[in-house]
């Protein structure tokens, strides 16, 4: 799916398509969100419950990232020129941070009094929310998710390029 020219510029190493990493990359933050969110909503009790809960709304939204955005725009990109890892994970950063402005405006959507409509201004609201440090780990979350797609997708052409008899 990814096409990437044979002269990549820095290493020559090409990226292709990974099922490996379709399935592990967008797991992996989910895992650790959930891990580290699990204890602090559930208090007291079993942590099962919460965790699931967790893993489940955030897998959504990472699986959801990565088949209708990251690959699509990857594609895309590699048309257009040969990919790097670099390139890959500010694709997977920008993304990240595409995806706090929908969030703010379904959030901005249902903040009135029992979830009706907005009483602040939306703009207040949107600035005030944009520069929270929470919404720090949804750029952080697509640069972690593109960085293990691509060195799962490379990784065999790596380990083939480091094994090759050398001329």
């Amino acid at each position: 799916m990814v096409r990437n020219a044979d002269h990549a510029p820095n290493d020559g190493v090409t990226m292709h398509f990974s099922w490996i990493g379709f399935w592990v990359a967008p797991l992996v933050v989910p895992l650790i969100g959930a891990a580290v969110i699990a204890p602090l909503m559930n208090g007291e009790g079993t942590m099962v419950g919460p965790f699931f809960l967790f893993l489940i709304l955030a897998s959504i939204i990472s699986y959801g990232t990565m088949i209708f955005l990251f690959l699509p725009a990857l594609f895309l990109l590699s048309l257009s020129r040969p990919l790097t890892g670099w390139m890959a994970c500010t694709l997977g950063t920008a993304l990240g941070i595409g995806l706090v402005a929908p969030i703010i405006v379904f959030t901005w959507a249902s903040s009135g009094p029992d979830s009706g409509p907005p009483v602040e201004n939306f703009l207040t609201f949107f600035v005030r929310w944009f520069l929270d440090p929470f919404m720090l780990i949804f750029p952080a979350a697509g640069l972690v998710t593109a960085a293990l797609y691509w060195w799962l997708g490379t990784r065999h052409n790596l380990r083939a390029n480091h094994s090759a008899p050398k001329n």
